[in-house]
């Protein structure tokens, strides 16, 4: 189960974990994987910084993430001075190419490289073009290739897609950017039913030996790369692409922990920042423990506002008693499941207690889901599990018994980022008290789910930490009172460490704001992304 998440439309676009609904491809990975060519001149906008990568400060510290030295590096100057080989592909008016990026920015030898897809849609008139918009929709292991696809064409406004280059890149390791494995299609289908709500010392055992196994397959099939999937990597790839398609400054909406990226990027190069909206704020100063925790909390507050609604509606399935009652419902389906799973019309598969805890979260995203998740929870009250499976299947990105690799990147850049949550099962049952207080219905799944990065093969290089941005550009950090995923507390933290930060607030549920609905939100956004301009104050939307 990922850490962070994504979503913006239900209608366009939805990510838990990054989930496509129905999000447009390029016409082949090969159309995406055009060779990048070295030009014989300077970018637009000049050399990188020095290309050692910051340190995050040891835990428990309160140093901040520091800007890159201001020397240039001459092993970096080809990488900034590629040229960019673009052509037609995927949906109308797209063009993709690829970049090149050193596998490792402290040794950048030439031949060690990572190849990545970029795609774009330039802007609709160029009089008044203000310059590139890179979107990233967060995950970690999005794709935001898929994503900018379909937003570029139902999401974003018609002012903004006029005045900016709409362009995405998909991360390291991410789908068609040399993607991270690690199980066979079949063996994804088993972690993914992997009891994480174990009764009994054997079905710890099960899932350690699991963890174990899907770590053991990702060092084997991409363990070259493990080691460099890490956010600050992913950050300094942003500014390679920045100076590529001529910016001075970086443009950015990035969403979930795309707003992580975006915040390191902002720590690393405080003067190249341009217009960047954080929406759906991560916290990066807090350890994966108190992330996990916060957001089963999150999860725990959308359930509240779900079973409120679903109480008041005859056809409730959790009944329509009292919120408590339907939690209480939902507790024992997840029950009777661990006992006995469920038939459902895809083959042989069921459903049992993982795979439905997975469905539910899915439906937490977004209220739109909320009618979905009762007519799922209907038909298995019923004895037929195929609408929570096919939500599970969502999730995880699995579309005809293929999975896409986003669960691969996820833990790869979340194990590397962070220390884990837990090492060990005891560390889970220390754990477990304060989850379980914090999320009586999802608390104890979410703790036995972080510890999948204390079987990693590769040592974490990051730690929790402060990031200012001093000097940068105003920045807008948006925040969902009532988010699952990102919880409310963790935009007004980064918005208080960002030294030019404006609090953007939607009051309301789901995750994220721009684009769902709020036309307050939505005119805030908008005005900074075209005129550049923010509250005088932190402001409340509804």
């Amino acid at each position: 189960m990922p850490t962070v998440h994504a979503l913006r439309s239900l209608a366009t676009w939805t990510s838990a974990a990054i989930v496509v609904l129905s999000a447009c491809s390029l016409t082949s990975a090969e159309e995406a994987a055009s060779p990048a060519r070295d030009a014989g001149s300077p970018s637009a906008s000049g050399l990188p910084d020095s290309a050692k990568s910051p340190r995050s400060p040891k835990p428990g510290t309160s140093a901040t993430l520091a800007p890159l030295p201001s020397t240039t590096d001459p092993e970096l100057r080809p990488y900034y001075q590629q040229e960019l080989n673009w052509r037609a592909c995927g949906a109308s008016g797209f063009e993709c190419t690829t970049m090149r990026v050193p596998l490792d920015y402290d040794n950048p030898r030439r031949g060690d490289d990572v190849k990545l897809a970029v795609a774009r849609k330039r802007a609709e008139s160029t009089a008044d073009r203000i310059g590139s918009l890179l979107v990233n929709p967060g995950g970690p292991g999005g794709s935001a290739i898929d994503y900018l696809q379909q937003q570029a064409a139902l999401g974003y406004p018609a002012p903004v897609r006029a005045r900016y280059d709409m362009v995405a890149f998909d991360p390291r390791g991410v789908k068609r950017s040399q993607p991270v494995t690690c199980l066979s299609d079949l063996r994804m289908d088993a972690f993914t039913r992997v009891d994480i709500t174990p009764d009994d010392q054997g079905e710890i055992d099960k899932l350690v030996d699991a963890n174990k196994a899907f770590a053991r397959g990702c060092a084997q099939n991409s363990g070259k790369l493990l080691p460099h999937m890490g956010t600050i990597e992913a950050a300094r790839d942003m500014d390679v692409l920045r100076a590529l398609v001529g910016d001075d400054k970086l443009h950015y909406d990035g969403l979930s922990y795309g707003t992580m990226l975006g915040a390191t990027y902002a720590g690393l190069f405080p003067d190249r920042v341009g217009r960047l909206v954080l929406d759906g704020a991560m916290d990066p100063s807090i350890s994966a423990l108190e992330s996990s925790r916060a957001q089963a909390g999150g999860f725990e507050t959308a359930f509240t506002a779900f079973a409120s609604d679903c109480v008041k509606r005859e056809d409730c399935p959790l009944g329509t008693s009292s919120v408590n009652a339907a939690g209480r419902n939902l507790d024992e389906f997840f029950k009777d499941l661990d006992r006995k799973p469920l038939p459902t019309q895809d083959g042989s598969r069921t459903l049992d207690e993982p795979l439905a805890t997975t469905g539910v979260l899915l439906a937490m995203y977004d209220e739109g889901y909320w009618p979905v998740l009762r007519q799922a929870l209907a038909a298995a009250k019923k004895g037929d599990g195929t609408r929570l499976l096919r939500m599970s299947d969502v999730y995880y990105e699995r579309e005809g018994g293929v999975y896409s690799n986003i669960m691969y990147a996820n833990a790869a850049v979340n194990c590397l980022d962070l220390p884990p949550a837990a090492r060990t099962p005891d560390d889970v049952k220390r754990a477990l008290p304060s989850f379980t207080d914090t999320s009586p219905r999802f608390g104890t799944s979410m703790a036995w789910a972080s510890l999948i990065c204390g079987s990693w093969p590769v040592k974490p290089q990051g730690t929790p930490h402060r990031i200012e941005a001093k000097g940068a550009d105003p920045i807008l950090v948006v925040g969902t009172t009532r988010d699952p995923a990102t919880p409310y507390t963790w935009a007004q933290s980064l918005a208080g460490q960002l030294d030019s930060a404006t609090l953007l607030t939607y009051e309301g549920d789901g995750h994220t704001a721009y684009g769902r609905g709020s036309a307050c939100v939505d005119s805030v956004v908008n005005d900074y992304l075209l005129n550049g301009r923010v509250p005088a104050t932190d402001k409340r939307c509804t």
